[in-house]
C-alpha cells in the first residue's frame, strides 16, 4: 500500500482519516498519471477535479493562481448586444482626437499622456457603450472611477457625443482663464463631468471600495435604494504597488461587495519600465486577490491565439507563458517573428514543432497585437461575468499594450509615458491603421487635425442611443437641487452657553454630547455619519453604540461580552457608526463617501471623523486633498489635540503641527477651540454653510477640522456678542478688569492671543502677571489662526485691486496701543501666520519640535508655553518697550525656575 501521508508534516494529520485505503488509490492514481503522462498532465487532472469539487458546492480551499490564460474561452464568450463595426469606428475617432489633443496641446508645453488611453480604450469603450448606467434613469447610476493618465480619451469621447468642442480640447491642461481642461480627473476644477478624482495613485482604489461600501449603508440604512449602482474601478498594473491600492482588499471580500469591479489595465509597463520585469504582475495579483477573496477574471489573450491553445497538446504552450517574465512579453511587442521563434518557441522542442505550423505573420499577430484588453468581445465577456457574481467583488485583469495603435514608436517602449506628441508621419499611419476618413490636406500647417464624423453621423447617433439607454451621459457629475437642511434646534447649541459651573469637561467630551443631542433630531439625525478608526471608547463615544449602533451588513451574529452593561457594544445591519476598525485610511475613504453623497446620490449627509489629531493630516493629508477636490462636506475632529494634552504617550502621538497642514487645503477651515461653546458655535456655523442657507459668495463646498483636546478644564459661559469672532478667528475674551484680577491705575498692559488648550495657561498668566507683577493683561480667543490669514490675504488681494478693505485682525484689535503676545500648543508657525498684519509689537510662544512623554505641567515647561513661561515672555516684551524693569525678566526666570 502507497503510504498517503505526504513526506513533510501536514495540517491532514491531526484529522482521522476513516478510509486509509481509499486515500491510498487516489494518490497512487495521480503517481500513474504522472509517470505515464507526466506531472503537467497530472497537475491538469488535479485542476480538473478540484474545478468540478467548487462546481458541486465543495468546501474547498481555492487555489491562488490559474494558468497564464484566459478565465473566459472563445466558445463561452456572450454575443456583443450592439453594433460592432459601429464601435470600432466609434473608438477610432477616440483614439485619434486623444493623440491630437495631447500633441496640439504640446507646442505649449503643457504636456499629457497618450499611451495610457491607447492601451485602455477598448476597456473604457465597451464600458460606455454598454455596461455604465448614467444618472438620468432610475437611482444614481454607476459610479465611475477613471484611470487618471487616461482623461484624454474621455475628452475625446466628450467632444465625439458633443459635450465638449474642438475649443475645450485645445485648452487641454490650460486652465487659468477658466475655460479650460483640467489635466486628470479633478471635480473642483470640471463639477459637471468628473465625480473622483484618482491620479493621486491608490486613493482611487481605496476610494471606490469604500464608495460601494457606502452604497449599502445608505440602502441598509433605508436612505435611499442605491442597490443597482456598480462601482468600477479603473487602475493600472503599476498603481498596485501603491500600499493603499490593496490596503482595503479583505473588507470589500468580507462584505460581499458584489456592486463593485476593478479593471486593472495590465499593459506591464509602469512609468519607467516593466512593471514585473524579472516576474508576472497578472500572477502576483490574482493570487493576491484570490486570497483576499475577490473573483478574478483574467482577460489576457486575443482570438487569434485560440489556434496556439488548439496546437498545445503537451501544455507546453501554456508552461511557457507563465515563465516569461513581463520585460520580455515587452520585448516581444518590438522585435520580428525570427527573434520571436527563437527566443519564445525555441526553449521547448514541443513548441519548436508548433512554430513550424506558424507564419511569421501568425506570430506577429499573436504577439504583437492580439491581447485580451484590445478585444471587445473579450472586455464584454469579462464585464458581463463580473456583473453577473454574485457575493463578492470581481477584479479583471484585462493585458494590453502601452501605447497600441500609436505606431512603432510608441507601442511598448520604457519612455512611452513621457512621450508626448506623434509626428505627422505617425499620425498618417495611425489614421490608415483605424481606417479614418482624414486626409493629408486636412494637416494644416503641419497641424493634426481634430476628427468628427459629424452631429448627425451615424456614429453619434448610435453613441447617443447607447448612452440614453444606459441612463444618459457618463462620466458626469450632479449636482442635484437639494433644498437645504432644516436647521436643528437652538437648544442643542446653546446647552454650552452656560458654561460647565463647579464641573471639568473637556471639549472632546463637549462635542460629543454635541453630536449625541444633534444626533436625536428627528428631521436631521439620521444624516449623521459617525466615523471613528477603533477608538470610540478613548474620545466617549461608547455611549453611541447601543443607541446607534454600528454598521454591519451582517448585523450581529453573536452575543457581545458585554450584553449586560447599559453600554454594550451592538452591530446592525443599519447601524449608524461606522467603526472602521484601526485604519485612518478607511475611515477617511468612508468620510470622503459620505461628503459628497450630496451630488453622488443627491442624498446630504453630514459625516463627522473623529481621530487622534496626530493620526489625522500627518497620516492622510493627501485623503483630506482629494476630499477638498471632491467638493466633500463634513466635519473632521482632531481629539487629544495639542502637543502637551496626551499625557504619556510620545513622540508619535504629540501633535503640534496639524493645523499648519491644514493651512495648506484651500477647502479646509480648521479652528483650535478654547471652549466647548465656541465647539457648539463653529459647528452651528458649519451646518448652516455646507447645508443650510450659505451667504452670497460663501463656497459650501468646504469642510471643517476642528481640534478638540482632552483635558478636563472648567468650561467658561459664553459672553455676549462674540459669535462673530468664533468665526472668523478671534474675540476678546475677557480683559485685566472683567477678569477680576487687581492691577495698578495706569499699569503696563499686554494683550494675550491664546488658541485651544492653551488658554486656560493664558488665563493663569493673566493672574500671575497682574498679582505678582502688576501688569494688566487682555487675554483673547483666536478660534481660527488660519481664517484670519486667509481674511487679510483676501484683504490684501483686494487692495491691489483699488478696493478698500481692512483684515479683520486688524479690525479686531483696532485702538489696542499694548504689545500682542500669541500662544499655542502647536509649534509658533500656527499663531505666526498672522503676525505681518498685526500692527502692534508682535512675539509668540508655541511647543515646537518633537513631542515627548511626561506629565502636561512637565511637557509645557519643557517647551516653554505654561503659564510662568507666558508671563516671563510678557515682561520680556514690556521690557523691550521699557514698560517694565529689564531685571524683571530675570526675577521672573529665577522666580519660577525658568
Amino acid at each position: 500500500m502507497i503510504d498517503p501521508v505526504a513526506k513533510f508534516p501536514s495540517e491532514l494529520d491531526q484529522l482521522p482519516d476513516r478510509d486509509t485505503e481509499e486515500t491510498a488509490e487516489w494518490a497512487a492514481s495521480l503517481d500513474a498519471v504522472a509517470k505515464a503522462a507526466g506531472p503537467h498532465r497530472a497537475a491538469y487532472l488535479m485542476r480538473r477535479t478540484l474545478q468540478h469539487a467548487e462546481g458541486a458546492g465543495l468546501a474547498l480551499p481555492k487555489l491562488l493562481e490559474t494558468d497564464y490564460v484566459n478565465t473566459i474561452p472563445s466558445s463561452s464568450e456572450p454575443v456583443i448586444d450592439g453594433d460592432e463595426e459601429m464601435e470600432r469606428r466609434i473608438t477610432a475617432w477616440n483614439r485619434w482626437n486623444a493623440a491630437a489633443m495631447v500633441t496640439r496641446g504640446s507646442k505649449y508645453g503643457v504636456g499629457g499622456h497618450i499611451a495610457t488611453f491607447a492601451s485602455a480604450a477598448w476597456l473604457y469603450e465597451t464600458g460606455f457603450n454598454h455596461f455604465f448606467r448614467g444618472k438620468e434613469g432610475d437611482g444614481s447610476g454607476d459610479q465611475l472611477y477613471i484611470q487618471g493618465h487616461a482623461s484624454p480619451g474621455i475628452y475625446a469621447r466628450a467632444f465625439l457625443d458633443g459635450r465638449l468642442t474642438e475649443a475645450h480640447l485645445d485648452k487641454f491642461r490650460q486652465e487659468s482663464a477658466g475655460d479650460g481642461l483640467p489635466s486628470y480627473p479633478h471635480p473642483r476644477r470640471l463639477p459637471w463631468l468628473w465625480e473622483f478624482p484618482t491620479v493621486s495613485m491608490g486613493l482611487g482604489p481605496l476610494s471606490a471600495i469604500y464608495q460601494a461600501r457606502f452604497n449599502r449603508y445608505l440602502t441598509n440604512r433605508n436612505i435611499k435604494d442605491v442597490s443597482n449602482s456598480h462601482v468600477w474601478a479603473f487602475l493600472g498594473d503599476g498603481e498596485m504597488d501603491e500600499p493603499e491600492s490593496t490596503a482595503a482588499l479583505a473588507l470589500a471580500a468580507r462584505e460581499g461587495l458584489d456592486n463593485l469591479t476593478f479593471v486593472i489595465n495590465c499593459n506591464l509597463q509602469r512609468l519607467d519600465g516593466p512593471v514585473r520585469a524579472n516576474f508576472k504582475i497578472v500572477q502576483e495579483l490574482e493570487a493576491q486577490f484570490r486570497g483576499a477573496g475577490w473573483n478574478v477574471v483574467k482577460s489576457l489573450w486575443g482570438g487569434a491565439w485560440d489556434e496556439l491553445f488548439q496546437l498545445d497538446t503537451t501544455g507546453a504552450l501554456v508552461r511557457r507563458l507563465r515563465e516569461v517574465p513581463d520585460a520580455q512579453v515587452q520585448t516581444y511587442q518590438t522585435r520580428d517573428a525570427a527573434y520571436i521563434r527563437e527566443d519564445f518557441f525555441g526553449k521547448d522542442p514541443a513548441l519548436v514543432e508548433m512554430a513550424k505550423l506558424l507564419s511569421d505573420d501568425k506570430i506577429l499577430e499573436c504577439f504583437h497585437l492580439s491581447r485580451g484588453g484590445h478585444e471587445p468581445r473579450k472586455v464584454y465577456a469579462a464585464y458581463k461575468a463580473a456583473l453577473s457574481h454574485k457575493g463578492a467583488p470581481t477584479v479583471i485583469l484585462a493585458q494590453t499594450v502601452k501605447g497600441f495603435t500609436l505606431g512603432e514608436g510608441f507601442a511598448s517602449k520604457n519612455a512611452n509615458h513621457q512621450m508626448k506628441k506623434l509626428t505627422n508621419d505617425e499620425f498618417k499611419k495611425m489614421r490608415d491603421l483605424l481606417e479614418l476618413p482624414i486626409s493629408d490636406a486636412q494637416f494644416v500647417d503641419g497641424v493634426v487635425p481634430y476628427g468628427h464624423p459629424g452631429a448627425d453621423s451615424p456614429e453619434v447617433r448610435y453613441l447617443q442611443e447607447r448612452r440614453a439607454a444606459l441612463g444618459g451621459p457618463a462620466p458626469a457629475r450632479r449636482s442635484h437641487a437639494i433644498a437645504p437642511l432644516p436647521a436643528p434646534a437652538d437648544k442643542s447649541f446653546a446647552a454650552f452657553d452656560k458654561g460647565s459651573g463647579s464641573q471639568s469637561m473637556a471639549t472632546t467630551m463637549a462635542f460629543v454630547r454635541l453630536m449625541k443631542d444633534l444626533i436625536r433630531d428627528k428631521t436631521t439625525g439620521k444624516r449623521w455619519v459617525p466615523i471613528v478608526p477603533d477608538e470610540a471608547r478613548t474620545f466617549g463615544m461608547e455611549s453611541l453604540f447601543p443607541s446607534l449602533g454600528i454598521y454591519s451588513p451582517k448585523g450581529q451574529t453573536y452575543e457581545p461580552v458585554d450584553r449586560d452593561q447599559l453600554m454594550y457594544y451592538r452591530e446592525a445591519k443599519d447601524g449608524q457608526i461606522l467603526n472602521e476598525g484601526i485604519t485612518e485610511a478607511g475611515s477617511m475613504a468612508d468620510f470622503i463617501a459620505a461628503a459628497s453623497s450630496y451630488a453622488t446620490h443627491g442624498e446630504a449627509m453630514i459625516p463627522f471623523y473623529i481621530f487622534y489629531s496626530m493620526f489625522g493630516w500627518q497620516r492622510t493629508a493627501d485623503q483630506m486633498w482629494q476630499l477638498g477636490d471632491q467638493l466633500g462636506r463634513g466635519f473632521l475632529v482632531g481629539a487629544t489635540a495639542g502637543r502637551t494634552t496626551l499625557t504619556g504617550e510620545g513622540l508619535q502621538h504629540a501633535d503640534g503641527h496639524s493645523p499648519v497642514i491644514a493651512a495648506t487645503n484651500p477647502a479646509a477651515l480648521s479652528y483650535d477651540p478654547a471652549f466647548a461653546y465656541e465647539v457648539a458655535a463653529i459647528v452651528k456655523d458649519g451646518l448652516r454653510r455646507m447645508y443650510g442657507e450659505a451667504a452670497p459668495g460663501e463656497d459650501r463646498d468646504v469642510f471643517y477640522y476642528l481640534t478638540v483636546y482632552n483635558e478636563p478644564m472648567p468650561q467658561p459661559a459664553k459672553p455676549a456678542g462674540i459669535d462673530e469672532g468664533i468665526v472668523k478667528g478671534l474675540y476678546r475674551f475677557n480683559t485685566a478688569e472683567s477678569a477680576g484680577v487687581t492691577v495698578p491705575v495706569n499699569a503696563s498692559r499686554i494683550q494675550l492671543l491664546a488658541s485651544g488648550t492653551a488658554i486656560h495657561w493664558t488665563l493663569e498668566a493673566q493672574k500671575l502677571l497682574a498679582e505678582e507683577w502688576g501688569v494688566a493683561a487682555d487675554v483673547w480667543s483666536a478660534t481660527s489662526w488660519t481664517e484670519l490669514r486667509r481674511d487679510a490675504l483676501e484683504a490684501d488681494a483686494a487692495l491691489l485691486r483699488g478696493e478698500e478693505r481692512i483684515p479683520f485682525i486688524r479690525k479686531a484689535l483696532e485702538g489696542v496701543d499694548s504689545p500682542v503676545l500669541a500662544v499655542s500648543d502647536y509649534m509658533r508657525q500656527v499663531p505666526d501666520q498672522i503676525a505681518q498684519w498685526v500692527e502692534q509689537d508682535w512675539s509668540s510662544l508655541g511647543a515646537d519640535g518633537f513631542g515627548l512623554s511626561d506629565t502636561r505641567e512637565a511637557a509645557r515647561r519643557h517647551f516653554g508655553v505654561d503659564a510662568q513661561s507666558i508671563v516671563v515672555a510678557a515682561l520680556a516684551q514690556l521690557a523691550k518697550r521699557g514698560e517694565v524693569p529689564v531685571t524683571a525678566v530675570k526675577e521672573a526666570r529665577e522666580r519660577y525656575g525658568l
